[in-house]
């Protein structure tokens, strides 16, 4: 299964592709959409759209999973980041891919196994989960990894996940 993550934003909307397969997971690429400052929001949102749609056309992921989000003091920063994001489901729905959310909570507990992990600590697992290298670049990619993992964990299953982490039933 090729799952895509996405981290949203619109300044930089992270993302990051993984095959998943027998409970091994593959990064076949990541980064970032980034969208310029002092440009209409609106021509932000269709710069994301059209470079959302590339991705989806180049990589061909099954599906994808993305932040669920969670704002409690800039609600105009929260409107905005909402309307980017709906710009991104609209863009797997398309597709007719489906779409899965998740909290960081959900992907700290999937990724570190903890779920008041610390982000330098869900990026050091995603890191070692992937076995990249280093830590993705930027940290709006490695957030778009670690909802990947979380998606492929999610659809294992909790027993798979248990036995993968070595914990009795």
């Amino acid at each position: 299964m090729r799952i895509l993550g996405i981290d949203p934003g619109y300044a930089i909307v992270g993302f990051g592709i993984v095959d998943y397969a027998g409970a091994k997971f593959n990064a076949i690429e990541y980064g970032a959409i980034y969208t310029e400052a002092h440009t209409a929001f609106t021509r932000r949102l269709c710069c994301i759209y059209e470079d959302m749609q590339e991705l989806l056309k180049r990589y061909r992921p099954d599906c994808m999973a993305i932040e669920r989000l969670y704002f409690t003091t800039n609600q105009k920063t929260a409107i905005d980041v909402a309307q980017a994001r709906g710009i991104l489901v609209l863009a797997a729905a398309e597709k007719g891919m489906p779409v899965s959310e998740y909290t960081p909570l959900q992907v700290k507990q999937a990724v570190v196994g903890y779920g008041k992990a610390e982000k330098h600590q869900v990026m050091d697992m995603t890191q070692r989960i992937l076995k990249l290298e280093q830590i993705p670049k930027p940290d709006d990619a490695a957030d778009a990894l670690a909802l990947a993992i979380c998606h492929g964990h999610s659809c294992m299953g909790m027993p798979e996940l248990k036995r993968m982490r070595g914990i009795k039933q």
